[in-house]
Parts: structure tokens; C-alpha cells; sequence
């Protein structure tokens, strides 16, 4: 238990300063990822997603928006259903906090070695209900 609380914070650490400086947080990151992960995504979908309500997810969503990092247009099919898409601001803030969470990844990974990486990669899926 004391390894994946450490081992998360250490992972989340670098974005979490990243994001610390625009006044966002790690809901805002998991949101620009999987719209970045899946453009177009609808609102519905990203709720699906994140397992959150909507509630939950209007602030950081507005925020998001307001700072011109999310885009949100109407389903040229259904105008009720809005679509998703990272703004290039937002491609740029994803791929900082991600690269930064893959390099200390890759790091780790090439310290423990590629058997131990399949291991962390079968736990974790387990984890995530894989």
C-alpha cells in the first residue's frame, strides 16, 4: 500500500506543479487527456470515462473552456450532444503533463527492466479492473 501511495505521488508530482501554476489540478488533467486520447468525445462520453457526475464535472469543464485549453462544438447529427476537442493550447498543456509522467515512467521502467514491466503493466490491469 505504502509503494503505490509514493509511487503515485512521485508519478503525479511534476504534472501536479505543472498544473499548480494555472490554478488547475488533476481532474483537469484526466479531462484534457481523454478528450486529447479521443477527440470528439462527447460530454457523455467523458462522464462515462472519468465516472463522475455531471455536476462534478461542469466546473473543471467550464474552467477549462474559459481558459480556451477545451473546445466544445455541437454533433453536426444531434445539436443537443456537445463534442469535445483539446484547442491547440490544450494539446500543447496535455503533452507537457503527459510527457512529463511518461519520462518518469520510462525512467523507472529502465531501471527495474523489461520482466518487471509486464508485471507492473498485469497488476496494474487487474487494478483497473482489466
Amino acid at each position: 500500500m505504502e509503494l503505490l501511495f509514493f509511487g503515485y505521488r512521485a508519478f503525479t508530482g511534476r504534472a501536479d506543479r505543472i498544473l499548480a501554476r494555472r490554478g488547475l489540478g488533476r481532474v483537469h488533467h484526466r479531462i484534457l487527456y481523454f478528450i486529447g486520447r479521443n477527440p470528439g468525445l462527447s460530454v457523455g462520453g467523458l462522464l462515462d470515462i472519468l465516472a463522475v457526475s455531471k455536476q462534478a464535472l461542469s466546473a473543471p469543464l467550464r474552467q477549462l473552456t474559459e481558459m480556451k485549453l477545451i473546445a466544445l462544438s455541437p454533433d453536426p447529427e444531434d445539436r443537443r450532444v456537445r463534442r469535445l476537442d483539446l484547442t491547440p493550447a490544450g494539446q500543447s498543456l496535455e503533452a507537457e503533463l503527459t510527457g512529463a509522467q511518461m519520462r518518469f515512467l520510462s525512467v523507472a521502467f529502465d531501471k527495474a527492466g523489461a520482466d518487471n514491466e509486464a508485471g507492473w503493466a498485469a497488476v496494474m490491469e487487474r487494478l483497473a479492473g482489466g
